[in-house]
């Protein structure tokens, strides 16, 4: 990378989420320079300035903007925190959409070099879709996560009109030993009473976070790339083919019937849709596009984040 490029200042919405954290890292150690918008007010680091701003209240600090390149919107209240009362599905909307108009409204207002815009979006856009193979011209659900990924991939487009390039990652179900759903998943297998949930046969999109960081990454600095692009991992599996790698992986039996889908409808409501539809989503247009996984297989991914359990575990 040219030392001009490592001067690029890049701003960074959701900075203090999951992909936030782990991208504004990696951004500092390349030599950029980022902006991060947070809610409350945080000491800046060497390589890192925080802004302030309220999206219900439209307020924002202005020279977050100043000599920006790219905007990353991360932005987003959490979809499994609490179960989706009308309260909050809005709450859920107006983070990914309101919080990026806020940014576009800045634009025309302050000095400024931005030319793209990335930002997350989901593998929910898809909904419920059995075994078909998902590519990105497919239209979305009818349901409030396909509705939600269209209007927030809709406010990302609206970058072209100020001559931005767009990206949008409809990124699956992110990876990590701490954070997440899968320290939820793991728990109970770690003491042997795992089981997959609903029938097991639904498709289960995932993706280990470091090739998150990395797709966020190879977006900005490829200027090729525009529009949607699934963020999956090449190897499409089941939520009992999950169970079953993750149980061996950490070296537990796997022995409890499923936990059926009532169940879970009763526990989490609306919410459980995420976990029991099944999205079988193909990686193959950011392949194409010159991406490469660095973990394509789903054993690989969960042997690298309980390397330490398995540690741990096993006798001296």
């Amino acid at each position: 990378m040219s030392a001009q490029a490592k001067r690029s200042k890049i701003l960074v919405t959701g900075a203090s989420g999951m992909v936030g954290k782990a991208l504004t890292t990696a951004l500092a150690q390349k030599g950029y320079q980022v902006h991060a918008l947070v809610r409350r007010n945080m000491p800046d680091t060497k390589q890192v300035s925080y802004f302030f701003w309220d999206i219900e209240k439209g307020i924002i600090d202005k020279a977050c903007m100043e000599d920006v390149e790219a905007i990353i919107h991360l932005a987003g209240e959490n979809i499994g925190k609490k179960p989706w009362s009308r309260k909050i599905r809005t709450g859920i909307l107006n983070s990914r959409v309101d919080s990026l108009a806020l940014l576009y409204k800045l634009l025309p207002a302050t000095p400024h070099c931005v030319k793209c815009v990335i930002s997350a979006s989901a593998t929910g856009y898809y909904g419920d879709n059995g075994e078909e193979w998902l590519t990105e011209d497919k239209a979305p659900a009818d349901d409030f996560l396909g509705q939600t990924c269209l209007a927030w991939e809709q406010i990302v487009a609206q970058g072209k009109l100020y001559g931005l390039r767009t990206v949008s990652l409809r990124t699956g179900i992110i990876l990590d030993k701490e954070q997440g759903i899968l320290p939820m998943i793991a728990a109970p297998i770690k003491i042997g009473f795992g089981a997959p949930l609903g029938n097991g046969k639904q498709y289960f999109p995932w993706i280990h976070l470091q090739d998150v960081v990395r797709a966020y990454l190879f977006s900005l600095e490829h200027n090729g790339l525009h529009g949607a692009y699934n963020l999956v991992a090449p190897e499409a599996v089941t939520n009992k083919q999950l169970n079953q790698t993750l149980a061996k992986v950490l070296q537990k039996p796997l022995w409890l019937p499923p936990i059926p889908a009532f169940m879970l409808r009763v526990v989490l409501g609306k919410m459980s849709d995420s976990l029991l539809h099944s999205t079988r989503v193909s990686a193959e247009k950011l392949s194409n596009a010159g991406f490469s996984f660095e973990y394509p297989k789903l054993k690989k991914a969960l042997t690298e984040i309980f390397t330490d359990f398995n540690k741990k575990s096993s006798p001296h």
